[in-house]
């Protein structure tokens, strides 16, 4: 068992993961670690600096840092703040909930989501892993012996398969035996990202941007908004989930329209107003809702999905990307434990390690949500401070590889005697690109 930075002698185990996303990514760079041989197959022909503000807590904090130089090129192009003002969507004052307590647990993330993407798959790429880009999967295969895809016409096969390519995986119908597509929750979500230099020059707004990074929030009924100036106030992002009705199969993400934004926010605070105003585009995203799996396991146990794949998150729970970390550190260890000989022991560990945890991380987001869009706006001031975002250690001072060595003996026992996971009370949301 390793927690350095070295790299072991090799496990003999090839990894294929489908997909370049953080989930995929890091999966290969644990799986790199630990001494196992990863090949990353991803769809898109070049990747491109895409996106807007994306999070890491300190649980993903704790990841990053054991992947040398990489905390270095991190820290100057993410937000700086030490904590988030709270707003009426009229514009009035409710609190400040300080981060404080959460820098205890260790270094957060937080900044373009592009950028972010680039500098780890760079490390991935200095690490020697192999990653295929321009690749169609179109089937899935396993049997006793190995698993593998289908990736441009050519049989690709190993040890074991990670499908960390999203809420749309192919994997998904392997693993639940039929398709499950997903559905509309009535919601999308405004975003952007661009340079402040409008906003610095508007007396409303400025205040925003002059003086470092802020982190605000407004919220009103079944809306809310956020925004965030980063890179010391010379970058600007904000993003509005808002009631939408369009039908998924129309488009995943569409361009959003500034005068549509003003609609929704019709009445709310000016500076609101202003911060879209000066927005020069924004796309709109659909947040679509997949019924819970029963398990991320195939059949045979040789393919797993991690992340999105797995179990999407709503945004207002800020750990999606952390748990896909998180999954990709935990499966690493769990294959290396296992070694080469009982992959299905390994995915089956690496199941029931993660699966309470991340159904109790996804519902901070629905509390989340349900605080901020269902509150009753004429009383919240007696007791503003219920809207906080659940931010406690249990979720945020956690180190799933350090878990992982910790937990693997008893999950291990515990598996010959448990019954299957069953299905979480709870649907599974994700906004999808």
């Amino acid at each position: 068992m390793s927690l350095s930075a070295h790299q072991p002698k090799p496990s003999g185990i090839k990894v294929i993961i489908v997909g370049a996303g953080f989930a995929g990514l890091t999966a290969a760079i644990e799986c790199h670690r630990k001494g196992h041989t990863p090949i990353i197959l991803e769809s898109f022909k070049e990747l491109k600096v895409l996106g807007d503000i994306i999070s890491f807590g300190p649980n993903a904090g704790h990841i990053f840092e054991r992947w040398p130089g990489v905390p270095e090129l991190l820290d100057p192009i993410c937000i700086k703040t030490k904590g988030l003002t709270y707003k009426s969507y009229l514009g009035d004052y409710l609190f400040y909930q300080s981060w404080d307590k959460e820098r205890s647990y260790g270094k957060a993330y937080n900044g373009h989501r592009g950028e972010i993407h680039e500098i780890v798959y760079n490390h991935a790429l200095s690490l020697g892993i192999e990653i295929r880009l321009g690749q169609k999967i179109t089937e899935y295969f396993e049997d006793e012996e190995e698993a593998g895809v289908i990736s441009n016409g050519e049989r690709i096969a190993g040890d074991t398969v990670l499908a960390a390519d999203g809420v749309r995986s192919k994997g998904r119908t392997l693993v639940l035996g039929y398709e499950d597509k997903p559905k509309s929750s009535g919601y999308a979500i405004y975003r952007a990202w661009f340079d402040s230099d409008e906003l610095a020059q508007n007396p409303l707004t400025k205040y925003l941007v002059e003086n470092g990074d802020t982190h605000s929030a407004w919220l009103g009924p079944d809306i809310h908004f956020l925004a965030a100036s980063i890179k010391d106030g010379k970058d600007f992002s904000w993003v509005c989930t808002h009631k939408d009705e369009a039908d998924v199969e129309e488009g995943w993400q569409e361009p959003g329209s500034i005068e549509d934004a003003l609609k929704v926010l019709d009445g709310w605070d000016p500076i609101v107003h202003e911060i879209v105003k000066a927005t020069p585009s924004l796309v709109d995203w659909k947040l679509v809702y997949r019924d819970p799996m029963p398990t991320w396991i195939s059949p045979k146990g040789r393919i797993a999905l991690i992340g999105d794949a797995a179990h999407p998150f709503l945004p207002t729970s800020v750990q999606g990307a952390s748990q896909a970390m998180e999954d990709g550190a935990t499966v690493a260890v769990c294959l290396e434990l296992s070694g080469k000989g009982d992959i299905p022991k390994a995915l089956r560990s690496f199941e029931k390690i993660r699966y309470d945890r991340v159904l109790a991380a996804q519902k901070t987001g629905e509390s989340t949500r349900d605080k901020w869009h269902k509150a009753d706006f004429d009383k919240i001031k007696e007791n503003p401070e219920s809207l906080k975002m659940v931010r406690e250690a249990w979720l945020l001072d956690h180190d799933a590889e350090k878990h992982a060595y910790e937990a693997y003996r008893q999950t291990v026992a515990a598996i010959s005697n448990s019954k299957p996971i069953g299905e979480p009370a709870t649907l599974q949301m994700v906004e999808v690109a």
